[in-house]
């Protein structure tokens, strides 16, 4: 078999979650949405954004990112 530089590739099979955002969450995050099209002139949805919101959050969380080392 040939050893190959990149890994096999993590699933990445989609996974659909529900959940409940209180008022001002929900207010916060149509902000974000409207600063992101400010930002980039470019119009998302909220619930596109939020993926990307919580992947960039638990990367930058040290305390998560040692825990799952260990």
């Amino acid at each position: 078999m040939a050893e190959l530089k990149l890994p096999k590739l993590p699933d990445r099979t989609p996974v659909k979650l529900t959940i409940t955002l209180g008022a001002e969450l929900n207010q916060a995050l149509k902000e974000y949405a409207e600063l992101y099209e400010a930002t980039y002139g470019s119009s998302e949805q909220v619930v596109d954004l939020i993926p990307y919101i919580l992947d960039a959050f638990l990367q930058s969380d040290r305390g998560f990112s040692r825990a799952i080392r260990k």
